[in-house]
């Protein structure tokens, strides 16, 4: 039979409908499974671009909701950010904090690294021990830890201690093991495709 006659089309919206029919039941049944209201541990990493954008987008999702939101940036902060820019627009809503000095690579001085990488954690414990804010972003605390400017026990310890509905977004590369045991989503970025490999320089809007 021609999928394209009438016939055709018709079987074809009767397949369509009933498996619909039957995903819709199961996802119905893991929503009402999925009853417990609590505040989540998410951590974005891998190599690939949208780590903090998704953590950024997250922040502003949080907002519509009435939320306060509270981000600390580590490693990042030589240069404004749009989402810092954009942010600090809101200053009832959200605290930022931009307490780096900029990437490794560029900063070069490891003992100066762990010492901002320490005040920030300062700033973010105080965020967690906040039951006031609603959402605490980390941006590119995995680097921190990865680098071991913070000890990843203490950072935990930390986290596992903040108030029961605060839910706390964290970002970057290579998530300790010990943090992804505890965190509660976990998604890992990939690369396909990069722009920078193509000589094409960060822009304003899409990198930074």
């Amino acid at each position: 039979m021609n999928p394209m006659t009438s016939d055709g089309t018709a079987a074809l919206n009767e397949r369509h409908r009933a498996r619909m029919e039957r995903k819709k039941a199961i996802i119905d049944a893991k929503i009402a499974a999925a009853d417990k209201q609590i505040g989540i541990i998410i951590v974005n990493t891998g190599n690939g671009k949208g780590k903090s954008s998704s953590g950024f987008g997250m922040a502003v999702r949080a907002m519509g909701h009435g939320m306060k939101v509270g981000v600390v940036q580590f490693i990042k902060g030589a240069m404004a950010t749009g989402e810092e820019l954009f942010l600090r627009r809101f200053p009832e809503e959200v605290s930022f904090h931009a307490m780096g000095e900029g990437y490794t690579w560029e900063t070069q001085n490891r003992e100066r690294d762990i010492e901002k990488a320490q005040a920030a954690w300062e700033q973010a414990k105080r965020f967690l021990a906040d039951p006031a804010i609603g959402m605490v972003v980390l941006d590119e605390l995995n680097i921190a830890l990865k680098y071991q400017y913070l000890d990843v026990e203490n950072v935990i310890a930390d986290l596992l201690e903040r108030p029961a509905m605060q839910h706390v977004v964290i970002t970057g590369r290579g998530a300790p093991p010990e943090l992804i045991e505890i965190a509660d989503t976990v998604t890992e970025m990939n690369v396909v495709k990069h722009a920078f490999k193509a000589g094409i320089a960060a822009q304003a809007g899409t990198e930074w």
